[in-house]
């Protein structure tokens, strides 16, 4: 499956589901948690929500409203180690499995989750 085709199998009903299965997992989270303020938390979903529906083909909502994603600006303000990273990873696969969205696109997904979270990386983990 391309990764343009993503918006057409599941549409955004997938994407929600996706996105609010992660977040309901971050405010208890030990790593993430503290990233996100509670006061924050719902615009955050819906932003992560069209950026994802956006970056796999459907509307524009995001970059109508967001401009261009500038995902490591965007996030330069947060300590992203090995360790945020893994935890990342870990509550977004708990969400792919959450979701149940057909096999063919949680692996397309999961793929682009693991490069894009190694890309916003912005920390050494401690020595």
């Amino acid at each position: 499956m391309e990764e343009g085709q993503i918006y057409s199998a599941i549409g955004q009903e997938g994407f929600e589901r996706l996105v609010a299965a992660f977040y309901r997992q971050v405010p208890d989270d030990d790593i993430l948690g503290p990233m996100y303020p509670s006061k924050d938390l719902h615009a955050a979903e819906r932003r992560l929500r069209d950026f994802l529906i956006f970056r796999f083909g459907g509307p524009a909502t995001y970059i109508n409203q967001r401009d261009h994603p500038r995902l490591r600006m965007r996030h330069a303000r947060f300590a992203i180690d090995n360790a945020a990273r893994a935890r990342w990873l870990k509550l977004m696969n708990n969400a792919l499995e959450s979701a149940r969205l057909p096999p063919e696109t949680t692996q397309v997904l999961r793929a682009f989750f693991q490069s894009t979270a190694t890309f916003l990386m912005n920390r050494q983990d401690a020595s």
